[in-house]
């Protein structure tokens, strides 16, 4: 688990930004986690604790409003949850939405398996590998 000791959690945010994330494997889980930990690894500690914040925050906000945390919502309720903090007044927030939302996408795109599915094919050749 790359971001925070609840893997429930992070899996709840993950399939709720990408849906079709629920249908990985544990194989693609661990890709997945391999993308994250590679993509976090150089990062500043403090970056990574403040991420850890935020996805505690994202668990516990939920409960002002439905009485229950984030990973007991249902998807749709789950997804205005991320969707109010996508377009929060509060900058800061939009800015840790933001983060964490482009890590999510970076740690399922970033999967081979993900790549090839979408037709992904870069090469270091760059335009040249199309001619």
């Amino acid at each position: 688990m790359p971001l925070d000791p609840d893997p429930a959690l992070f899996r709840a945010v993950v399939t709720t930004i990408v849906p079709e994330a629920a249908a990985l494997d544990d194989a693609g889980w661990r890709e997945f986690d391999g993308v994250v930990e590679a993509l976090l690894g150089a990062r500043p500690e403090s970056l990574k604790r403040q991420l850890r914040f935020f996805l505690r925050g994202i668990q516990w906000l939920p409960v002002i409003r439905y009485g229950r945390r984030f990973t007991s919502l249902s998807s749709e309720s789950r997804a205005r949850v991320l969707a109010h903090l996508q377009n929060d007044p509060i900058q800061k927030i939009r800015i840790g939405f933001w983060g964490l939302r482009t890590i999510v996408l970076a740690g399922y795109y970033g999967r081979p398996a993900a790549a090839r599915a979408i037709g992904y094919a870069a090469s270091p050749r760059g335009w040249e590998a199309l001619r």
